[in-house]
This record gives C-alpha cells, sequence and structure tokens, in this order.
C-alpha cells in the first residue's frame, strides 16, 4: 500500500521511493560485490551476517538497516554516505 503525502499540489508517493531507494542501494552493493570479485558467503564471513541473510538482502526479499549497511559497506572497503538531494 503506497502512502500519499500531499504538499503544496505536490504527491509523494513514498512507498513507490522507498523501493526505488532501496533497489538502486542493493544494485550497487551487488554491483561493487562482484566487481570486487566477493562471494556472499565471503561477505558473511567479514560482515557476521549469514549467508542466506546476504541471499535476502540481494533478491529484495529483506531491506537492511542503516546498521548492516554499514556492516556491508565495511566488508566492501567502502564508505556509506546517506545524503538528502535537491529534486
Amino acid at each position: 500500500m503506497d502512502y500519499i503525502v500531499q504538499k503544496q499540489d505536490s504527491i509523494i508517493v513514498i512507498e513507490e521511493r522507498k523501493k526505488q531507494v532501496k533497489n538502486s542501494i542493493v544494485e550497487q552493493f551487488i554491483s561493487i560485490r562482484k566487481a570486487k570479485h566477493l562471494t556472499q558467503e565471503d561477505i558473511a564471513r567479514r560482515t557476521g551476517i549469514a549467508r542466506s541473510n546476504i541471499a535476502r538482502i540481494e533478491s529484495g526479499k529483506y531491506v537492511p538497516t542503516i546498521e548492516v549497511l554499514t556492516k556491508l559497506a565495511i566488508a566492501l572497503d567502502m564508505n556509506l554516505e546517506i545524503q538528502f538531494t535537491e529534486k
């Protein structure tokens, strides 16, 4: 179900945007993991997160928290940045 917030004639479909952001982050993670030739098992060992949960994240069945995203970034030797940008 989409939640709609209306302000100054702008309609923001929050759930749809949330899906887009989640998918973008997961796609980035998978792309970087593969580019660094790391397996899901490698990431699991580096993070302490079960490999099955890494698979659930990659398949979109689990939405990772900020804490989990931070662990994934560290495992990839990357920084995690979350920011607001102008439309």
